[in-house]
This record gives C-alpha cells, sequence and structure tokens, in this order.
C-alpha cells in the first residue's frame, strides 16, 4: 500500500468537519469544565468512601472469589462515583438545555463505564500485564465504536499488510489472531482446570488415573482452541502441513530428551508404577514422591530438598517403591551379643523391646534369629514391620537400637568389645636387638 496515495474516505472527512464545529461551539469549553470539576469531585468522595465500604467487604469469609471480585470494584471507587456524577449531570442537563449541548458529557460517561466494566473483569486473568493490555485494547474498540469509525480503522489496519501466496497477513488479521486465539486458549485453560478438578475428586480412579485424564483433558482441549481460532480467522490449516512436517523433524532431533521424558510421563501414569504419596528409592535418593508431572518427577527427601527427577529415569533405572503394592515395610536390625549371655533370653527381649517403639507395626509381631558364631559375640538379626516409610527409616531403626540398649542394660546383657591378641615371638632376640641399637 502507498502511503502518498492515501485519501480518508469520505465519512471521515465530514466526522473531521462536524468535530471541529462542535469544537468551536462555546458549549464544548463548558463540558469540558464539567467534566473535569466532576472527576475532581469524584476522587475526592472517593477517598472517604473508599475505606469504610472496603472495611466491610473484608467481613467476607469462606467465599474468596466473591471477595476478590467485591474489592477489585471498591478499589475503583473514584469510577464508580464519578459515573453516577455524570448520569446525575447529564439527566439534568438533557431536561434543562438541548441534548447536543451534553454530547460530550453522554460519551464520557459510556466511555467510563465501558472502563468500569473492562477492568474489573480483566481481574479474572492472573497475568496484570495481559489482563491491562486486554482491557486497553477492548476500551478502544468499545471508544471507536461510540464514535462509529471502527469501519474505517478496521479498513485502514487490513490494508497494512502483504500477501504470502493465497494467505494474506495484515495488521488486523494479527490483532484479531492475537485476541481471539487469546481468548479461546484463556477458555481452554481454564475450562480443562475445571474438568481436572472434578477428575482429582474422583474416588473410583487411581490416583495416576486421574492425573493422566486431567493432563490429557488440558491438552486436548488447548490443541482444539488453536484450530478453532486458526480456522475461524479464515486461515487455511493446509498450509501449515509442509511447515509443521519441518518443524517437528527438528522438535525430534533438537528436543528428544524432552520427547523422551513426556512419553515416559505417559507411560508412568498407565502402568501405575509410582503415584504421588508413595515412597521409593533411586540410586542415593531417597524420599516420597510430592507430584508427577509432563517432564519430570518431584521427590521430597527428608531434610526438605526437593529433587525433580527426569521422568526417564524411572523407566530405565531401577526404582525401589517402597509402597507400590502394600505399605507395609519389613526393616532389619543386626546386633551382638557376649558369649555367657542366654541366646533364648536376648531373642525374646530383643523382640519385646521392638514392639515397644511406636511405629513398629502392633500386627505383624517382630521376630529375632540367632544368625552365626561370631568372632567375639553371638550375631543376632531383629526384623520388624512398619507402615509410615515416609517419616523415615533411619530414624526408626535408631529408636529400635535405643530400646534394646536399654532392654540389654536392663537385665545385665553385655554387648562385647571385639579382642584383639598380640603375640609377640622370640623376645629375647627382639631384646638383643633393641640393646645393640641403643650401642
Amino acid at each position: 500500500m502507498n502511503p502518498d496515495s492515501f485519501e480518508l474516505p469520505p465519512n471521515i472527512v465530514e466526522l473531521f468537519h462536524v468535530a471541529t464545529t462542535y469544537v468551536s461551539q462555546p458549549w464544548f469549553a463548558y463540558q469540558i469544565l464539567i467534566i473535569a470539576f466532576l472527576y475532581i469531585a469524584a476522587r475526592l468522595f472517593a477517598s472517604r468512601l473508599e475505606p469504610r465500604f472496603e472495611a466491610h467487604a473484608r467481613k467476607i469469609k469462606g467465599h474468596p472469589g466473591l471477595l476478590r471480585f467485591v474489592v477489585a470494584t471498591l478499589r475503583r471507587m473514584d469510577l464508580i462515583v464519578y459515573i453516577l456524577l455524570l448520569a446525575s449531570t447529564l439527566a439534568a442537563m438533557r431536561e434543562m438545555t438541548w441534548p447536543s449541548r451534553s454530547y460530550l458529557i453522554d460519551v464520557a460517561l459510556t466511555l467510563a463505564f465501558a472502563w468500569l466494566v473492562i477492568s474489573v473483569l480483566s481481574r479474572a486473568i492472573r497475568s496484570r500485564t495481559i489482563g491491562r493490555l486486554l482491557a486497553v485494547g477492548v476500551w478502544a474498540y468499545v471508544a471507536i465504536t461510540i464514535f462509529g469509525v471502527n469501519e474505517n480503522v478496521f479498513g485502514f489496519l487490513d490494508g497494512l499488510g502483504f500477501s504470502a501466496g493465497e494467505l494474506r497477513i495484515s495488521v488486523l488479521l494479527i490483532l484479531k489472531a492475537a485476541v481471539l486465539i487469546g481468548v479461546t486458549l484463556w477458555l481452554a485453560i481454564s475450562l480443562g482446570n475445571f474438568l481436572d478438578s472434578q477428575v482429582q475428586r474422583s474416588e473410583e480412579l487411581t490416583p495416576s488415573l486421574r492425573l493422566l485424564i486431567g493432563k490429557l483433558l488440558k491438552i486436548l482441549l488447548v490443541m482444539t482452541a488453536a484450530l478453532i481460532a486458526m480456522s475461524s480467522l479464515g486461515i487455511d490449516l493446509t498450509a501449515f502441513t509442509v511447515f509443521s512436517g519441518a518443524v517437528g523433524v527438528g522438535i525430534g532431533f533438537g528436543l528428544r530428551a524432552v520427547a523422551s521424558n513426556l512419553i515416559s510421563g505417559i507411560i508412568i501414569l498407565l502402568d501405575r508404577s509410582i503415584k504421588p504419596g508413595d515412597t521409593i528409592s533411586l540410586g542415593e535418593t531417597f524420599g516420597w514422591i510430592r507430584e508427577l508431572r509432563a517432564r519430570f518427577v518431584s521427590v521430597v527427601t527428608r531434610d526438605g530438598r526437593e529433587y525433580l527427577i527426569p521422568n526417564e529415569d524411572f523407566i530405565t533405572r531401577e526404582v525401589i517403591n517402597w509402597s507400590f503394592s502394600d505399605e507395609l515395610v519389613r526393616l532389619d536390625v543386626e546386633f551382638g551379643v557376649a558369649y555367657d549371655a542366654d541366646a533364648h533370653q536376648v531373642s525374646a527381649l530383643a523382640i519385646e523391646a521392638a514392639a515397644s517403639v511406636g511405629r513398629v507395626v502392633p500386627s505383624k509381631r517382630p521376630v529375632c534369629w540367632m544368625t552365626a558364631f561370631g568372632d567375639s559375640s553371638l550375631s543376632f538379626i531383629l526384623r520388624f514391620w512398619i507402615n509410615d516409610p515416609q517419616n523415615g527409616l533411619t530414624n526408626i531403626r535408631g529408636q529400635v537400637l535405643l530400646a534394646l540398649w536399654d532392654k540389654f542394660k536392663e537385665h545385665g546383657i553385655q554387648v562385647p568389645y571385639p579382642h584383639r591378641e598380640i603375640i609377640m615371638r622370640d623376645p629375647v632376640r627382639i631384646q638383643h636387638t633393641a640393646a645393640e641399637g641403643q650401642d
């Protein structure tokens, strides 16, 4: 499009002529003064009313969504008062004088009300930047519609573009695409989150299946929203066939690890090998699964560290799931006593000591067996069961050992020290050699 040959459409020229004539009238200046005065008055009134109304609104309990909406509305108290003053002034002026003398006040009232509604509704968007951009864009559209120049503005924006084959790309198409794709994606994500929350509440499904269904619903809704948005814009989706194929090949080579982790995550959810809350051991990492994500698994250890382990590791490496089919876990504690102790009494006392620890499952009685005649002690192994491995393994072993120590001290059973014997061979020769060294 050649800017030098561009001419304004006749209706815009006529509108400009009417506007210049209207601005030259005395009532235009009067309306500007009235609008400015009402705005200052609204700010003064709102500064006194807003704290009082907000204090009452903060008493709303149990409805965070309603409270957020009410507070967002009260934060615009100056705009609300301004709209009320403009509406009252407009009604009074239309009763006393010609409607043309209050046209500017009518426009100011409409724009102020539109901005109030748009700014409050945009608070539903969590991103403040996106919310403000959307609010300004919608308000600008309302403004050009009120002045009746929307078709001319759209025609001008559509003329700023170029053709790429059968597809014409213009500023208007880009703006429409941004708005339409943004709205459809926001609706798809919101609907996906709602459906996911409903699925997570279902007690008939396993935790892994609930996660899988929730993720699939979100992916399908987002893809459907993108396709609907592009189809609504009149874009031929077949034009992206070659491009999407090339992009797919590039992704296949460049993002192989990402794709592998994504597929591994789906396999994990399908075979239900791990789920949130399971206690697992992977290499030197011991902890419980906090969350399953598309690319990694969040594992929290006993020291509070959170490891983000790629999904592929759970497929290719050996994983110990302490609570896969049953939460009961058996632990072993090895110990030794002196040879002069009664082995039968030691076994009974060890079982009694283990059963006295709170975390040991009472329904599965501990057992204690003598395993060997050691070099300096009788060797035993004590076995007991717990059902909360996520609370730690080292600490429960320590508690059982302390209980054993107390029992053995109470009954006079000793835990022997290792004995070492040093045999000196040919002591006369050693002494003679030492004497020569002194000489």
